[in-house]
């Protein structure tokens, strides 16, 4: 296989194998991502894609799932996406999940029709980054997104039928914004009611504008406690439509996964004992690992 720079997959496709389609992100300014600051956004050439679908045949007798690569893979046209998926299809028949990174405004860069051919030609999940749901944090990040286009393009996707995984980040607003962060968060989960979430702790990447803004102190560090108490707020006041809480990514204080609502009582009980006895909420800032 051919991968260009540095290479990222969502924790849940650690066992996916991973073709490359886009380098970079089309995105690329966010003020706390480093993810794809060694490239800039292109399309590889389909031959070249082709040859590492071949490649992937030949090496893996069986593959079930595969997960495409960079982010934003759904800013490719969508003829051209289409051909990735179709040669897929027919080389990897036993393939049971086809997944990729997609802003949710790339959703509405295409039409409903082209959303469904693309789910037609094997496509079944899209990993989308809300980060919050708060327009003023959304703005200081520089997401180039709004809550009405995160409703927009989730009610496309499930339209089509593509399952939606959005991921956001505990502690984004900041010490100051903490609240506003996850109520408007909670608030835009329950207007969007995406087939799975993954919550994440803040993890300040070396090199990114997030860092300097630190740096130059404008932005404050959320403390361990606040993260928690906004984990706490989500769980409370999250509504009861189906959903998978991947909840266990390596910077969380407290990891849990499971079918929501269902874990909901569960979930509550242990974030409530790590409020109440877990050491790390006497620090005053939180500290996490770089992904």
């Amino acid at each position: 296989m051919h991968y260009e720079g540095k290479i990222y997959r969502p924790w849940m496709e650690a066992h996916s194998l991973l073709i490359q389609t886009t380098l970079g992100c089309s995105n690329n300014q966010c003020t706390f991502c480093t993810m794809f600051d060694d490239k800039r956004f292109s399309v590889r050439d389909i031959e070249d894609i082709f040859l590492d679908i071949e490649e992937a045949r030949r090496a893996n007798p069986h593959v079930e799932s595969i997960f495409l690569i960079d982010g934003n893979v759904m800013a490719m046209r969508t003829e051209n996406l289409l051909k990735v998926l179709d040669k897929i299809k027919l080389l990897f028949p036993e393939l049971k999940n086809l997944a990729l990174y997609s802003g949710f405004n790339d959703f509405r860069r295409k039409s409903v029709s082209e959303l469904k051919e693309m789910r037609s030609a094997g496509l079944t999940t899209a990993y989308s980054g809300l980060e919050s749901g708060d327009p003023i944090v959304l703005q200081r990040i520089k997401k180039r997104m709004t809550r009405e286009n995160a409703i927009e393009g989730m009610e496309m996707a499930r339209e089509a039928d593509i399952r939606v995984l959005a991921s956001f980040i505990f502690g984004m607003g900041g010490k100051e914004r903490s609240t506003d962060h996850i109520v408007n968060t909670t608030s835009l989960l329950n207007i969007m009611k995406p087939d799975a979430i993954a919550p994440m702790a803040l993890a300040v990447q070396p090199g990114s504008e997030l860092e300097k803004e630190i740096a130059r102190n404008e932005f404050t560090l959320p403390s361990p406690l606040q993260i928690l108490e906004e984990e706490k707020y989500l769980l409370e006041n999250m509504d009861d439509f189906d959903c998978y809480y991947w909840g266990d990514h390596g910077n969380n204080i407290s990891s849990m996964r499971g079918a929501w609502p269902a874990a909901r009582e569960p979930f509550l009980e242990n974030i409530n004992k790590q409020i109440a006895y877990n050491p790390v909420t006497e620090k005053n800032v939180i500290e996490t690992f770089a992904w």
